[in-house]
């Protein structure tokens, strides 16, 4: 009778561990709100350029909060919302596990450069994500260097997105 205890008990150990594992590892497609702060290590601004009194710094950190819908497409591919592959940037080398993902942004043209990027999603109702550019970007005077990381965590707000709709998926 001790044994069949144990072994039951062990049994609904183990159906839990794998469980809550599966329900870690699940990203839910539908409506996502992403808090974003984007920190300049190396700004485009110009050396000796100041902004008029009261006008806030358009290269300081900043944090924004958008609503994303993330499709099961977007989900299978890259396991989270990619950064929008605009002027020429292209995601490479993705890198998926079950919680995680790491992938690559290259950019040419007005912006050149490369981006680490990572996310992961230690529950099925949140995320977190980093974006490390580092390059260059084209202005009237030339390339200027430009370095910036942007942190961001996500948050699950429904299988419903309304009316956001889901971004095209990035090439790679």
């Amino acid at each position: 009778m001790r044994k069949t205890r144990v072994s039951f008990l062990l049994g609904c150990c183990l159906f839990a561990v794998v469980a809550l594992a599966w329900a870690q590892a699940v990203r839910k497609p539908g409506l996502w709100e992403m808090t974003a702060v984007m920190t300049w290590q190396q700004s485009p601004m110009p050396v000796g350029m100041t902004m008029p009194a009261g006008m806030k710094n358009p290269f300081s950190g900043t944090t924004t909060t958008t609503q994303v819908c993330l499709t099961q497409a977007q989900i299978d591919k890259f396991g989270a919302p990619m950064p929008q592959s605009k002027n020429g940037c292209q995601i490479t080398n993705v890198v998926m596990s079950a919680s995680s993902m790491t992938a690559d942004m290259v950019c040419s043209g007005q912006m050149n450069g490369k981006a680490a990027i990572e996310s992961s999603w230690v529950i099925g109702n949140a995320a977190k994500g980093k974006v490390h550019f580092v390059g260059t970007v084209q202005s009237g005077k030339g390339a200027m260097p430009v370095e910036y990381t942007i942190d961001s965590t996500s948050v699950y707000k429904g299988a419903d997105c309304g009316s956001v709709k889901p971004q095209p998926l990035p090439s790679n």
